[in-house]
C-alpha cells in the first residue's frame, strides 16, 4: 500500500490525511476542492471551481500512477441543487465519452462549493509497489 500526502506543486491537504491511497491496483482519492494554493485562493465562478477541482483530482491521480481515463467511480458533493447542470457541463469536458459510475449529493461543506473524490485503476499495476 502506498500513501500520497500531496501532489508536488498542488495544494496540500487541509487536515491529517493522505490525498490518495494506492492499494490492490486501485487509487482511492480523498475529496478534492477548488483551492489553487489554499482555501482562500479559489476561482470566483462556479464553473471555474469545478474545473479547478477536477484539475486537482487529475494531479493526484497522475501522482498515484493513474489518470481520468482510468476512473471507475466518482462521488460528488455539491452545496446547492441548482449547481448540478453547470457541474455536469464541466464534468463532460473532463470525462467526455468515458463515463465512470457516479453519485452526486447536496451537502453542507466548509468554505467550498463542491468536493470530488474517486476510485481509479492504476495505469500499470506494478507502480503500486
Amino acid at each position: 500500500m502506498r500513501r500520497i500526502h500531496a501532489a508536488p506543486g498542488h495544494v496540500a491537504p487541509v487536515g491529517p490525511y493522505s490525498q490518495a491511497v494506492v492499494a490492490n491496483g486501485l487509487v482511492f482519492t480523498s475529496g478534492q476542492i477548488p483551492a489553487r494554493s489554499d482555501l482562500t485562493d479559489q476561482p470566483a465562478e462556479f464553473s471555474d471551481q469545478v474545473r479547478q477541482t477536477l484539475q486537482n483530482l487529475q494531479a493526484i491521480l497522475e501522482e498515484a500512477g493513474s489518470d481520468l481515463d482510468h476512473v471507475i467511480k466518482v462521488n460528488t458533493y455539491l452545496t446547492d441543487t441548482e449547481q448540478l447542470a453547470e457541474y455536469n457541463s464541466v464534468y463532460e469536458e473532463f470525462f467526455g465519452a468515458h463515463k465512470p459510475a457516479r453519485t452526486s449529493v447536496c451537502v453542507s461543506l466548509w468554505g467550498v462549493s463542491l468536493e470530488i473524490e474517486c476510485v481509479a485503476a492504476l495505469i500499470e499495476p506494478a507502480k503500486e509497489l
